[in-house]
């Protein structure tokens, strides 16, 4: 189902991209983690690097791993602050797209506030994730608490 948010809500564990093949998932288990942002940063980064995204050989390839890094930074700052802690982060790489998903144990809602009013401090996570973003959502799984908001990126050409 699509929010009016501009994200799609599923409700069972299904894939959302027919027929996508991970690659290679890279998980990091959060819970009450101190500087968990920036550790899922971190996380996100090696992986990255893993992968070739990181060191970049053009601007275009460096903007991509920025726009991924600040995405990690907003999914997982949304549910520290909204969601009563993120749980995990997984990292997973596909051939032409990166998702990257925050699982939490809260009931809520995310979605971009609006109207979006740019000259105002917070407020603007979910915003950002749009814009980056080829499609975000949220995923939910019948009977159990919280839930799964993942995001996916176009891989570097």
């Amino acid at each position: 189902m699509d929010t009016a948010a501009g994200g799609r809500e599923i409700e069972e564990s299904v894939d959302p991209v027919v027929g996508a093949v991970d690659l290679d998932v890279r998980t990091l288990a959060l819970g009450a983690t101190s500087g968990t942002v920036p550790l899922a940063r971190d996380f996100t980064r090696t992986a990255l690097y893993d992968w070739g995204w990181l060191p970049a050989a053009t601007a275009e390839a460096r903007a991509a791993a920025e726009d991924v890094l600040l995405v990690v930074s907003e999914l997982v700052t949304n549910a520290c602050l909204h969601a009563e802690g993120p749980e995990v982060l997984r990292v997973l790489r596909r051939a032409k797209v990166l998702r990257l998903e925050v699982a939490d144990r809260g009931a809520g809602q995310p979605a971009p506030r609006t109207p979006h009013r740019a000259g105002r401090p917070g407020g603007h996570g979910m915003f950002i994730v749009q814009r980056l973003c080829l499609d975000w959502g949220i995923e939910r799984r019948p009977g159990a608490p919280g839930k799964t908001v993942w995001a996916e990126l176009a891989a570097p050409a």
